[in-house]
C-alpha cells in the first residue's frame, strides 16, 4: 500500500514538473515572439526617423512642393490628408455607431443582424483598391462629385465602416445588462436608456474603433487614387468638391516617379515621418478623449 502511494506521488510530481516545464517553454516562445515583433517595429520606426529627420524643417512643413516635387514642402498634402481623414470619420463614425446600436440593442437575433454581420465581414476582407473603383463609379461618375474631397472621404468612410460597426457592437455587449434593466425599472424609455446610460458607458471602448479607423484611412493610397488626389497641386482646397494632395499618394509618387529619384528620396522619408507623426497625434487625441470619457 505504501509503495502504491509513493508511486502515485512520484507520478503526480512528474506531471507537475512536466506541466511547469511546458508552461515555461510556451511562455518563453511567446515572450521571444513579442520581442521580435517589438524589435521589428522599433527598427522600422528608427529607420524612418533616421532617414527622414534631416529633411524636416519649418519650410518643409509649411510650403508647397516645387520643381516636380523634388523641392519645397508638403503643406498641401498635410491639409489634404487631414481633410480626407476628418471627412471619412464624419461619415463612417455616426453611421457605424448607429448600425452597432441597431444590431445589439434592437434586433439581436433577427435575420437583418445576421445579414449585416455577413456584409461587414465581407467588406472587411475586400482589397482597398476595389473600394477605390467603387468610389470612382458611384461618387465620382454617377453622383457627379468628380475627383474631390467629398468623393474620397465617402470612399474611405465605406472602407472603415465595418471596423466602426464591429467595435461598437462589441463595446455595447460589454455593458452589463443590469444597467439596462435598472434604467428601465426607473421609468426610462428604450431610447433614453441607450443614449443616457448605455452609450456613455460604452463610448470609451467605441473610441477604439475610431482610433483603428483613423489609422487605417490615414495611410490608404488606392481608394483616394481614383477619387480625390492629384499628382501635383501646390494649392489648398477651397471646398469639398476640390481635388487635394495627400501624404500617402505624395509619398508613393515621390518614391517611385520622376527623373531624379535620388534627390527625391529624402523627401519621401520626410513625408513618411510626417505621416507617422500625424497618425500618432490623432491617435493620442482620440486616446485622451477616451480617457476623459472613462473618468466621467
Amino acid at each position: 500500500m505504501k509503495e502504491n502511494t509513493n508511486s502515485f506521488s512520484l507520478q503526480a510530481t512528474g506531471r507537475r514538473v512536466r506541466s511547469a516545464l511546458s508552461q515555461q517553454v510556451a511562455f518563453g516562445i511567446i515572450r521571444l515572439l513579442g520581442f521580435v515583433v517589438v524589435g521589428l517595429l522599433v527598427w522600422i520606426q528608427g529607420f524612418i526617423i533616421v532617414n527622414g529627420v534631416g529633411v524636416i524643417s519649418w519650410e518643409f512643413l509649411t510650403e508647397a512642393p516645387a520643381e516636380g516635387m523634388t523641392s519645397g514642402g508638403i503643406f498641401p498634402a498635410i491639409v489634404g490628408t487631414l481633410c480626407l481623414v476628418a471627412g471619412s470619420m464624419v461619415f463612417s463614425f455616426p453611421l457605424g455607431v448607429m448600425a452597432g446600436i441597431y444590431m445589439n440593442e434592437y434586433t439581436k437575433d433577427h435575420w437583418s443582424v445576421r445579414l449585416i454581420r455577413v456584409v461587414t465581414n465581407n467588406l472587411s476582407g475586400i482589397p482597398s483598391i476595389v473600394f477605390g473603383l467603387f468610389g470612382m463609379a458611384l461618387f465620382v461618375n454617377t453622383l457627379g462629385f468628380g475627383d474631390s474631397i467629398i468623393a474620397g472621404s465617402l470612399t474611405l468612410g465605406l472602407l472603415v465602416l465595418p471596423i466602426v460597426i464591429r467595435t461598437t457592437e462589441e463595446a455595447l455587449k460589454a455593458v452589463p445588462d443590469s444597467y439596462r434593466s435598472g434604467s428601465v425599472a426607473l421609468g426610462a424609455s428604450k431610447l433614453q436608456t441607450i443614449f443616457r446610460v448605455i452609450l456613455p458607458s460604452a463610448f470609451p471602448n467605441i473610441i477604439t474603433g475610431l482610433i483603428l479607423a483613423i489609422g487605417r484611412v490615414s495611410g490608404e493610397t488606392a481608394p483616394i487614387l481614383f477619387t480625390a488626389v492629384a499628382y501635383f497641386l501646390p494649392k489648398l482646397p477651397t471646398s469639398v468638391f476640390d481635388q487635394v494632395m495627400a501624404l500617402p499618394y505624395h509619398l508613393y509618387v515621390v518614391a517611385t516617379s520622376g527623373t531624379d529619384l535620388e534627390a527625391s528620396r529624402p523627401i519621401a522619408y520626410g513625408t513618411a515621418l510626417v505621416l507617422i507623426v500625424i497618425v500618432l497625434l490623432m491617435n493620442l487625441l482620440a486616446s485622451l478623449i477616451r480617457k476623459r470619457m472613462s473618468k466621467r
